[in-house]
């Protein structure tokens, strides 16, 4: 089995992800390779929650033009896991 801080890379942070916190679905950005039943045992052992669902979902990389160069560049693809936990359940995810 991975190790679970390997699995979740961080958390996604913007406004839509904030509402979606207070209805118990937590975003975060997760390894290219891995599985719905990697995230879901990852997140339950590092927060020590049960997870409910999990989905996700791959953004492709933006091609960008660099100015300076005149050459087209591309970010890096990324793999996103939305994360809904059972009722009651909370991650304390950016409280100090």
């Amino acid at each position: 089995m991975k190790d679970p801080r390997d699995v979740i890379l961080r958390p996604v942070v913007s406004e839509k992800t904030y509402a979606l916190m207070e209805t118990g679905t937590y975003t975060f950005e997760v390894h290219p390779d891995a599985t719905k039943p990697e995230i879901c045992d990852a997140v339950e052992r590092i927060w020590n929650v049960k997870v409910r669902s999990v989905n996700t979902l791959n953004r492709k990389g933006k091609v960008r033009f660099a100015r300076g160069t005149n050459r087209f560049g591309k970010r890096k693809d990324v793999k996103r896991a939305m994360v809904t936990l059972r009722p009651g359940d909370q991650i304390a995810l950016f409280e100090s």
